[in-house]
């Protein structure tokens, strides 16, 4: 059957696309007049191109289970997410005040502690935090900038305002799913874009390639940018290997580099060729055998070395993590009051810290109505969705947060946004976030819009591609 607007219900929720059965939003309305007016016929094979584009551009990803690693082609969903330039304009204005912030908050971290001083974040929250690397302390990056790269995943509520639900700034990844999704969508629907005055996104590539030469030790424009990958197996391989051919970088492993007099070079078959910057897709644990984890064969020895002496630039740098953590993430509206002087453009989604007695057991109480999240996981492992939890989940969960307080806080259910998706030859509302790429360097630059990441089944709000979401291409468009 044809899409029916007038059939498509997105319930409470506020939907990016259709305000109520049968009327689109503004900027939506050539995109669902456009859609509505296609056959069945023609939506399948508008579906068909999309799965055949994909596995011929070889778009993957891996997903880690007990049967081994599976590598799946990566879900896509046809229809666009819309959203206005006015509006994206104040967000990208958000999430640069954000990363400056957090940037100032990592620096004072490992430097001065005036925060500490100041009781305006514990001491003890960030001792205690599994990302915080005491091989840190007294470095001074160049501009001050430990986070040059950012994924910070954004939730519009029921009242249609965008809120952040947390920061990403050890190794963000999907920036390469959001450049697919639009090559995909331009095949498929190459008339959308006659149509429709889209801000382009294809610049990202070379914004993050001026934002890792901008701290190069040796200033040159094209300085030698390599990025550092654990390998094949790694879920997010895919993504490694595109942003460096993008970037015209060499995508090397551990074993292709090596550190001699405190610089670190790559090994070619010319001999070893000196190497300015390293984009690295590696935890810290495993950066360095001589300064972290002894046993790994990822990273590089010497790395740091060469790093503290400033013969080669890291990005991110080796405990950017610390402002990942997701307690420290309830305390982000006050580290931008405290080094901004200026009030948060973008809410936080409110939260529960279960440092915190009262609150913890306001918690505890309450776990039937909360999203409990671990610390420093990702990709959503490890957290309690309470609503949809069973009893005896619930009290196993509420042993581990008694066990370990500090690693826990929690959020209640916010009501995501939906967004249709083509299902059997309909529309149907799916649930939603957004994850944007901010870049700092000697500037800040934030994507026109991002990753949008779907939750393929109905009523879930799970949206992480390695739990079964799926994606779309996101159009920031002129109001």
């Amino acid at each position: 059957m044809k899409i029916d607007w007038k059939s498509y219900h997105p319930g409470d929720f506020y939907d990016e696309l259709i305000s109520s059965p049968g009327k689109p939003r503004k900027a939506a309305r050539a995109l669902c007049r456009y859609l509505a007016s296609l056959s069945p016929e023609e939506l399948d094979l508008r579906k068909a191109s999309v799965i055949d584009a994909i596995k011929t551009m070889g778009i993957s990803f891996t997903v880690y289970s007990d049967a081994g690693n599976i590598d799946r082609e990566w879900p896509f969903d046809i229809i666009p997410r819309i959203i206005t330039a006015s509006e994206w304009e104040k967000t990208s204005e958000g999430l640069k005040q954000r990363l400056q912030a957090l940037n100032c908050f990592i620096n004072d971290v490992y430097n001065d502690g005036k925060i500490f001083k100041n009781k305006v974040v514990p001491r003890e929250l960030i001792a205690e935090s599994g990302n915080f690397r005491k091989e840190c302390q007294g470095i001074k990056p160049l501009h001050g900038v430990w986070a040059h790269v950012c994924g910070t995943d954004l939730i519009r509520g029921g009242d249609g305002l965008f809120y952040v639900l947390e920061d990403n700034l050890r190794v963000p990844s999907g920036v390469s799913y959001m450049l697919e999704n639009r090559t995909v969508t331009k095949r498929v629907f190459p008339e959308l874009f006659e149509n429709y005055d889209i801000h382009p996104i294809t610049e990202y590539p070379s914004e993050l390639f001026d934002t890792l030469a901008d701290i190069s030790p040796v200033p040159r424009d094209y300085p030698e940018v390599v990025v550092l990958t654990p390998g094949i197996f790694n879920s997010a391989y895919f993504e490694h290997s595109f942003l460096a051919q993008r970037m015209g970088a060499e995508l090397v492993q551990g074993s292709d580099l090596v550190v001699e007099d405190d610089h670190v070079f790559m090994k070619t078959i010319n001999g070893l060729s000196p190497v300015d910057v390293i984009y690295r897709r590696i935890d810290d644990q495993f950066l360095d055998p001589e300064v972290f984890n002894k046993e790994s064969v990822l990273g590089v020895k010497g790395l740091m070395r060469a790093w503290l002496k400033g013969n080669v630039g890291l990005a991110n740098a080796p405990g950017a993590g610390v402002a990942d953590d997701k307690v420290v993430y309830t305390y982000v509206p006050e580290i931008i009051k405290y080094y901004l002087d200026e009030d948060p453009i973008i809410p936080n989604v409110p939260s529960f810290v279960c440092s915190d007695k009262v609150q913890l057991q306001h918690v505890l109480a309450n776990l039937d109505k909360l999203v409990v999240k671990p610390a420093n996981e990702s990709g959503g492992y490890g957290m309690l969705m309470g609503p949809q939890a069973s009893k005896s989940e619930r009290e196993a969960f509420a042993r581990k947060i008694r066990a370990n307080p500090r690693n826990y806080m929690a959020q209640p259910l916010i009501s995501l946004s939906t967004a249709p998706i083509l299902g059997d030859r309909n529309a149907e509302p799916r649930h939603i976030d957004l994850r944007p790429f901010i870049l700092q360097g000697k500037k800040p630059y934030v994507t026109a819009g991002g990753l949008t990441r779907v939750a393929m089944v109905k009523g879930s709000y799970v949206v992480n591609s390695s739990q079964g979401g799926g994606s779309k291409d996101t159009w920031v468009v002129e109001d």
